[in-house]
């Protein structure tokens, strides 16, 4: 139960710091550059965009050579990907596989960064045909990179989608399809673990908020606070539709063996900000919310699961573009950050690369020299820039800062703690009794304290984080019959 008037200083004094994560122990963001469209900007101008955005990391579908020169000598880590059309020569012929990583890797690196291979993409689901190919595919490109002494700095992977589980609710019942768990995925698995590489996993809240719109709550699949979801198979409790995913992925995987050292990085995901009638919750407010909160939470290092909750997540959010050439309903077309003319869709300002943003900020003196720094929570010491990161929070319009219930009533009492003590929101609308005590819970009185304190800071970069407690929105919050505040 949440007790904002018990203000532990010693709690603060020693424990607070604890809260902070420095910028290694924090997930990435980079994007995926689809290129099906007839009006997109050059390669350069491409590239260009994304240095002035801070994106540090991309995922291309093919190996375009002018993309490839364009991103040389630019410091953006790129993953590369070999075309489901190409799995059966690669799979068949461990020449081909040399000679393609020769042309396409090998002819590129270092001046390019290239950090991945993708091989093939959802095979299950868009090439069936292919998919006893698959794993012998990437075994040769493994193989080929080793050979050209690459293999050390060149991982090889191969994104699939969450249609390879049989099963996926609720997430302690994830399971792979029948056909798939022993054939190929635990040989890919094996591969991963041995290689030092990692699963790409292909996940899409919409796809199943969209079906589902009567039975999913809004709110839980884009990241706002939430009653939750209860798991009885595991009594887990679920804030985030994206982690009950994640966790039956990670629940399938643990069925085939103990893979733990194989980590998960979300190579697809994203909200599309248009739709036809009957695609529900395709708006840009919800684009925004979507991957507004996604990219705060993966960077302040709050990324992990109730399965895996240590656990940090890498995120290629989709997509960089709207591409307007792709097959398929209206939101296929409209999952860009960017329309074609490299103005954004939807408001929302991503800093993926450093609090290149500006704007103001406390300094740690001004939090009593706990080390709580205004700069999106993330405590960077004397790390890079590239290495920190945020989103920028808006001062015009409407915004507040609520508590994100998945940091735990731990983390979530010591920066209530915070912000109701030395960081001087006024809390007493919390206390028994008064206006906003009800409802009495954790959440609800942390939200109210972070807010409070949100708006007397003038909501600048930062001031919503707390080292990943909390996270900012743009449509009123519901707390009971009290109403957050905008302004103060």
């Amino acid at each position: 139960m949440a007790l904002p008037g018990r203000l532990r200083a010693l709690i603060l004094a020693v424990a607070l710091p604890l809260l902070f994560l420095s910028a290694s122990e924090a997930g990435t963001v980079g994007i995926n550059y689809g290129r099906v469209a007839n009006d997109l900007p050059n390669p350069a101008a491409v590239v260009q965009l994304m240095k002035q955005q801070g994106i540090a990391q991309v995922k291309l579908y093919d190996t375009e050579p002018t993309v490839l020169r364009a991103l040389a000598n630019t410091g953006i880590k790129v993953v590369v990907a070999l075309p489901n059309e190409q799995l059966l020569a690669a799979a068949s012929r461990p020449s081909y596989a040399l000679a393609w990583v020769r042309r396409n890797v090998a002819a590129y690196y270092p001046a390019t960064q290239i950090q991945g291979i993708a091989v093939g993409n959802e095979v299950f689901a868009s090439a069936k045909n292919l998919t006893a190919q698959l794993v012998p595919a990437m075994t040769n490109v493994h193989a080929a990179l080793a050979r050209l002494s690459l293999d050390k700095s060149v991982k090889v992977s191969s994104p699939i989608a969450l249609t390879a589980l049989a099963g996926s609710y609720p997430p302690s019942a994830g399971v792979f399809r029948e056909d798939l768990a022993q054939a190929v995925m635990k040989p890919m698995l094996d591969f991963l673990a041995q290689t030092g590489s990692y699963l790409m996993v292909n996940a899409y809240p919409f796809f199943a908020y969209s079906a589902n719109a009567d039975v999913i709550s809004l709110d839980y699949a884009l990241f706002r606070p939430n009653a939750g979801v209860l798991d009885s198979g595991s009594g887990l409790k679920y804030y985030s539709l994206l982690d009950a995913q994640l966790d039956a992925v990670f629940t399938a995987v643990s069925k085939l063996g103990n893979y733990n050292a194989v980590r998960v990085v979300v190579s697809e995901t994203g909200w599309p900000s248009k739709g036809d009638a009957k695609e529900t919750g395709a708006a840009a407010a919800n684009a925004a919310a979507y991957n507004g909160n996604l990219v705060r939470r993966v960077l302040s290092g709050n990324a992990g699961t109730p399965r895996r909750p240590d656990a940090d997540m890498d995120v290629y959010l989709f997509a960089l573009f709207n591409e307007n050439q792709k097959p398929g309903p209206t939101s296929e077309r409209n999952y860009g950050v960017f329309y074609p003319n490299q103005q954004k869709v939807y408001d929302v300002e991503f800093v993926l690369g450093g609090n290149s943003a500006g704007g103001g900020g406390s300094s740690s003196k001004d939090n009593g020299g706990l080390g709580w720094q205004d700069n999106g929570g993330v405590n960077t010491g004397n790390a890079p820039a590239a290495a920190g990161g945020g989103v920028k929070a808006t001062s015009t319009g409407e915004a507040w800062c609520v508590a994100n219930a998945m940091a735990g009533e731990e983390r979530l009492q010591k920066a209530l703690d915070y912000a109701c003590g030395p960081g001087g929101a006024d809390c007493k609308a919390i206390q028994p009794g008064a206006a906003c005590f009800e409802p009495n819970t954790m959440v609800a009185h942390a939200s109210y304290a972070f807010n409070d304190y949100y708006q007397r800071k003038g909501r600048t970069i930062g001031t919503c984080d707390f080292a990943g407690a909390a996270y900012v929105v743009n449509q009123a919050p519901k707390m009971g019959k009290c109403e957050l505040p905008s302004t103060v």
